[in-house]
């Protein structure tokens, strides 16, 4: 079928729009860009706790998503620190995520568990060098004298 056919291009696509969303969210909070963080322009206080840890963690894990490099430990980091977020930042406030704020990091924490359980496919840094050192390993034929 042509939905078949769709799936490795489409969700390499999910892994890099994913990865990319949370890598640009991480650089508005540790590096002011994009707005800063929540808007302010600024990026947050180096060390500050939970939130500049979170912007590191989102910045580098959520690059490392986008090009397919370390995934899925990457992937599931980011799922971690989303649930972090949820239960211990927005729970507190109401249950339902659309009542305390949380969709985001609710949306975050499944998406990054989905793309830890499926891995990077095959374009990705780690199929390449997955496929150079299977390469590598692999003796070449001599031909027969």
């Amino acid at each position: 079928m042509m939905f078949e056919r769709l799936s490795v291009p489409v969700t390499t696509l999910f892994r890099v729009v994913v990865g990319l969303i949370f890598a640009v969210h991480g650089s508005a909070t540790v590096l002011g860009l994009f707005g800063g963080s929540r808007g302010t322009g600024e990026a947050v206080a180096v060390g500050l706790w939970p939130g500049w840890y979170a912007g590191v963690i989102q910045l580098v894990a959520g690059t490392l998503v986008v090009v397919g490099l370390a995934t899925r430990v990457a992937a599931l980091l980011c799922s971690g620190s989303m649930a972090y977020a949820y239960f211990v930042v927005h729970q507190p406030d109401a249950l339902a995520p659309v009542a305390n704020g949380g969709e985001a990091a609710a949306l975050f924490c499944w998406a990054f568990l989905l793309i830890a359980v499926l891995g990077p496919g095959p374009y990705s840094l780690d199929a390449l060098l997955t496929r150079r050192t299977r390469a590598a390993a692999t003796p070449e034929l001599q031909p027969a004298s």
